[in-house]
């Protein structure tokens, strides 16, 4: 059983949410829109929790970074980010394309935890060849080095 809690009291959301947990439901979502009780929630047997502010930041991100940007993902109350960058151009004119996972010169606190080739996730091993089209989902827990990453991934 899946139940979603999305009601306009984000108190209510949560003790639905975790009442239904207990009940036996065996995935529960809910909606809240204070930020503070997203934190407040985590490890608490909700599994998902969705944030429109969050949503609506990680829209505008996606469209304001440069280099082909496939999704953008605000972290740690926007102090980190998840991107989706996808690789495009050859080994000539790309500084990801054809090298391994651990020959790329990653910006200092950003790693690579996947990459999705033709819709099937890989693990970032450090011998994975990056290829044309690849996502590949980056970490950044420094958004300092965003200019740098975007610049990775961008051909010519």
């Amino acid at each position: 059983m899946f139940f979603c809690a999305l009601t306009n009291d984000d108190a209510t959301n949560i003790m639905a949410a975790l009442l239904a947990k207990q009940l036996g439901a065996r995935k529960v979502m809910t909606l809240i829109n204070r930020r503070a009780y997203i934190d407040l929630i985590e490890g608490s047997g909700v599994d998902v929790s969705i944030s429109p502010q969050q949503a609506t930041v990680s829209s505008v991100l996606k469209y304001i970074r440069r280099g082909d940007i496939a999704q953008v993902h605000s972290l740690r109350r926007g102090a980190a980010e998840a991107i989706e960058a996808i690789a495009h151009g050859n080994k000539n004119d790309s500084q990801v394309i054809g090298k391994q996972v651990d020959e790329i010169e990653l910006p200092p606190d950003t790693t690579i935890g996947a990459i999705v080739r033709e819709g099937t996730v890989m693990a970032a091993h450090h011998d994975i060849l990056i290829e044309s089209n690849d996502h590949v989902i980056l970490f950044l827990s420094d958004k300092r080095h965003i200019g740098a990453v975007e610049k990775l991934f961008q051909a010519g």
